[in-house]
């Protein structure tokens, strides 16, 4: 067993809080022990939710295990039905009460209750949390919609279609229904119905009426999508919306199934990301290289939005969804290189630093990695953080996504040229390293340099004094160290846009250490030094 501080999956039961808490009238029953309450807190506070999930946790304690837990379980499921009054119930046991072996669907379907009981057997110890809210929607689907026979339609009616895979804690997932729902009103499409987020058990029912099903994330609706397919014959429309050109291709889907004409919806379309991208800011940025892990949907979309959409070159592309490994691997094929499939941050770390990119997307762990590597970076998939839920509106999909995309792609490599023309003209006398901002000037000019006297051993061999400003900065007044030829050629695997600042630092560490001439040991002890 390893022991991990980061993962990038929760265990399955997680992913069927995902689904339950996304929808309403539903209730969760969690065969869990004290402890395994924390994955309310994912919800609360990282997606800033008003009301904490609908789940009931048993909460058993290690005093239980000596008696009856299958009692408490039957004990909390009909205290829950009766409190919260929900349309349909799901049950099943976290990770930790599975080893228990208690049975929650067995046991629930003994009290006879009068909701809909849902079982899930959701195996913590073989599948993870994307695995665990697409089997959770496929059995609600399944047991709630299985059975029914589809509404009669009168003739000339509205083509309609459902939209399958939102749920909560999903990057960007509320923002998208509203920009895709609003795009196939455009068509002439109307919804029948969003599901998992926001819908009810009794909404599951009637699926079936829809005349097609649009997919947003396969990894929570493509089972259940394939289902209703078999069962209902509902055609699916396999692109997902994300970037111009797929979104145009999604529009053309749509409007072959339902007899429309794209064409117009397309030339209205509000997107600057193809005028922005072949400006002339954006063009001294082609070419620049780019690493990308995240779920399959986002990574393989962020991929083909770089590489043709951005005119930047993919250099690294992984995921850590096992379940689409294949789909990405053949996605990285078509860039010339190898997909990463794994779940080990630190082996994602190992390829970012290997690879040497310009520009990071992923997710949250990616972001933390590329921060310390100083590389550029932007969020573009789950596991999320409460910066990827922003008040304002920010799809990933449609039309309005594509310009969202633009400004979460482009502006991390604009600031990161920002750095390096400054690191270019570090010297001159308006951008120097003691240089205030332009409109702090007024209170600078008061600043006056003082000298301190500091020890022997700290200074060059003829320097006894340096000057420091009164802000506290370093204007070393002695001699830059020289550099050895192997420690050059090291400096210039740092991206470029952070090579100047890291030749300062290691510059100021030498100083300060009184090592000269500067060697591949020095930089990387200056590296370690100011990673602190």
């Amino acid at each position: 067993m390893q022991l991990t501080v980061w993962t990038y999956e929760g265990p399955p039961h997680v992913g069927a809080m995902r689904v339950a808490t996304g929808m309403k009238g539903l209730h969760y029953v969690l065969h869990a022990p004290q402890g395994d309450t924390y994955a309310d807190l994912l919800f609360t506070m990282i997606e800033r939710r008003k009301a904490r999930p609908p789940v009931t946790y048993t909460t058993f304690q290690a005093r239980d295990l000596g008696s009856d837990t299958a009692e408490i379980f039957k004990t909390a499921c009909k205290e829950a039905v009766e409190r919260f009054d929900p349309q349909a119930i799901i049950v099943g046991a976290s990770c930790t009460a599975e080893l228990i072996q208690d049975d929650p669907g067995g046991l629930a379907k003994t009290l006879d209750l009068n909701v809909p009981v849902i079982p899930l057997e959701l195996p913590s110890y073989q599948k993870k949390e994307n695995w665990g809210a697409s089997e959770t929607f496929f059995q609600l689907v399944r047991g709630l919609a299985g059975g029914r026979t589809p509404e009669e339609k009168p003739e000339g009616a509205p083509k309609t279609c459902n939209i399958l895979g939102p749920t909560a804690l999903g990057f960007r997932h509320r923002d998208d229904v509203t920009e895709i729902t609003r795009l196939l009103g455009t068509l002439g499409v109307e919804v029948n119905v969003v599901a998992p987020m926001g819908a009810t058990p009794h909404d599951l029912t009637r699926l079936p009426n829809a005349d097609f099903n649009v997919v947003l994330y396969p990894e929570v609706a493509g089972q259940a999508a394939q289902w209703l397919k078999r069962t209902f014959g509902q055609p699916i429309v396999s692109t997902v919306p994300m970037g111009v050109n797929a979104t145009r291709q999604f529009v053309r889907e749509v409007a072959e199934l339902v007899g429309a004409d794209p064409e117009p919806v397309i030339a209205q379309a509000d997107e600057r990301l193809s005028w922005y991208s072949l400006s002339i800011d954006s063009n001294y940025l082609t070419g620049k290289r780019v690493f990308i892990f995240g779920d399959a949907t986002h990574a393989i979309a962020a991929a083909r939005i770089a590489e043709h959409e951005l005119g930047f070159k993919v250099c690294g592309l992984g995921t850590y969804s096992r379940e689409f490994a294949r789909e990405v691997r053949a996605a990285a094929k078509e860039y010339g290189i190898e997909a990463l499939i794994t779940d080990d941050h630190l082996e994602v770390e190992d390829a970012i630093v290997a690879a040497q990119p310009e520009l990071v997307l992923g997710t949250q762990m990616e972001r933390h990695i590329a921060k310390r590597l100083r590389i550029g970076c932007a969020v573009i998939s789950a596991p999320v953080h409460v910066q990827d839920f922003p008040a304002r509106y920010s799809p990933f999909m449609g039309f309005e996504g594509a310009n969202v995309i633009f400004d979460s792609f482009v502006h991390p490599l604009v600031m990161g040229l920002e750095e390096h023309l400054l690191g270019m003209f570090r010297e001159d006398f308006e951008f120097n390293d003691d240089a205030q901002a332009s409109h702090l000037a007024a209170l600078h000019a008061g600043a006056k340099h003082e000298t301190i006297e500091i020890p022997e051993a700290q200074t060059a061999p003829d320097d006894k004094t340096q000057d420091v400003v009164a802000n506290g900065s370093v204007a070393a007044s002695f001699g830059s160290p020289s550099w050895t030829d192997d420690a050059e050629l090291e400096l210039k695997k740092i991206p470029f846009f952070v090579r100047g600042k890291a030749r300062r630092n290691t510059e100021r560490f030498a100083a300060e250490q009184g090592v000269n001439p500067i060697t591949i040991e020095t930089l990387y002890d200056a590296k370690a030094h100011y990673g602190r």
